[in-house]
């Protein structure tokens, strides 16, 4: 069955944004589309009445489904088949397990917000 995908990052976050970046020219994942939240304040207004805050993680849609944070990632990443990226292929495999992914996703939103701060980003989208 073919699904469409949009992916939802924070553009000023430059590990979402490389990683999304690899989404989308690496990956070979068919039907998808990379949405920087920072563009799309209408939608991302949307998702968190919702509950589903672009702050705490990327947010995947799949047709109807809604996945955010570590299982928005860890879904994308299933879906990767024969990346022509090693870094996507390493990225694919590490967060492909659910274990893993939900280990390390509360680090990678940590760093998120370190490197805003220090740039002098606003965390908050909304």
């Amino acid at each position: 069955m073919t699904y469409n995908y949009t992916f939802i990052y924070d553009g000023e976050c430059p590990f979402c944004n490389h990683f999304s970046e690899l989404l989308e020219i690496k990956s070979n994942i068919n039907n998808i589309k990379i949405l920087d939240g920072r563009k799309n304040l209408t939608l991302i207004k949307s998702l968190l009445e919702k509950g589903y805050d672009l702050d705490k993680g990327a947010i995947l849609l799949k047709d109807e489904e809604i996945f955010h944070g570590a299982d928005a990632i860890n879904t994308i990443c299933k879906q990767i088949n024969n990346p022509s990226s090693s870094l996507l292929l390493l990225l694919s495999s590490v967060f492909k397990s659910n274990k893993r992914t939900n280990m390390i996703f509360p680090l990678l939103v940590r760093a998120r917000r370190l490197v805003l701060i220090s740039k002098g980003i606003p965390i908050t989208l909304v």
